[in-house]
């Protein structure tokens, strides 16, 4: 190798690393998630207060950072224009599909995949597993908002202004909740980042459901992992960490922020 060539490499591998930093500095502002302070940038990002303030002037200069008037720093317009382009080329519904698809195909596991309708939580996916469970439910069944483990996840994860009708529909037909009782569900599925039930919506069947979440931490789907009380015990465990993972890995594609759990 000539030295000439040497020096080039050098250079082209000193450009990446120098692409590399500055996605680092960006991903800090972007997490974070309010305008912050040179020192809690460094903080975020690890890099020492020189070299920080040098990447944020660089990235200033090219729109993908802004710095406040009280000297503080934020993504700036060319950061908010690439985010926009991204979302507006997902298709959150083919993602879910291909992941989902993929996770059952290689666990075998029984999973429906459900969005908010008008008349309640609403089967739009059915994946069959290895063996299939059998149950009444389908593509185009509408679930119970507060006894469905689904419904309760988007009870959680929905504006209540969204809910509302829903609960109060069902609170007619089954006066043993009460408004404390439906908010210490909220509660418990916001706590957990999911809900489950076993065996009382429908007699031997367990359900384990998880939110697939937008950047407003809305709950736009919810995958439930479908069980029988034969196969609960054995496969579910590892099998649910496993759906919560691939959930939460669809949520981070679509721009939301899904919190770090085992």
């Amino acid at each position: 190798m000539t030295k000439a060539v040497a020096e080039g490499e050098i250079k082209k591998r000193a450009g990446i690393q120098s692409v590399e930093i500055g996605m680092r500095v960006l991903e800090a502002l972007a997490d974070l998630g309010v305008p912050s302070p040179l020192a809690a940038v460094v903080r975020k990002c690890g890099l020492s207060p020189p070299q920080t303030h040098r990447y944020l002037a660089s990235l200033a200069e090219s729109g993908m950072v802004r710095q406040n008037s009280n000297g503080s720093y934020d993504l700036g317009p060319a950061a908010l224009k690439l985010g926009m382009s991204a979302l507006a080329r997902l298709d959150i519904y083919k993602i879910a599909d291909e992941e989902i698809g993929a996770f059952c195909a290689a666990t075998g596991s029984t999973v429906l995949v459900a969005v908010l309708g008008p008349g309640g939580p609403t089967i739009v996916r059915w994946y069959v597993g290895r063996p299939p469970v059998v149950t009444s439910l389908a593509v185009g069944s509408v679930m119970s908002i507060l006894h469905s483990a689904t419904g309760q996840v988007f009870l959680a994860f929905r504006p209540e202004q969204e809910t509302e009708d829903l609960v109060n529909a069902e609170l007619e037909r089954d006066p043993a909740f009460d408004r404390a009782k439906i908010e210490a569900l909220r509660q418990k599925a916001r706590a957990d980042g999911m809900a489950e039930v076993g065996g009382t919506l429908i007699p031997g069947l367990y359900a384990k459901a998880y939110p697939i979440l937008n950047l407003q931490g809305v709950a736009i789907l919810v995958a439930t992992l479908v069980t029988t009380s034969g196969r609960s015990e054995k496969t579910s465990p590892d099998a649910a960490r496993k759906l919560r993972r691939v959930c939460d890995k669809i949520s981070a594609i679509v721009g939301g922020h899904p919190e770090k759990r085992d």
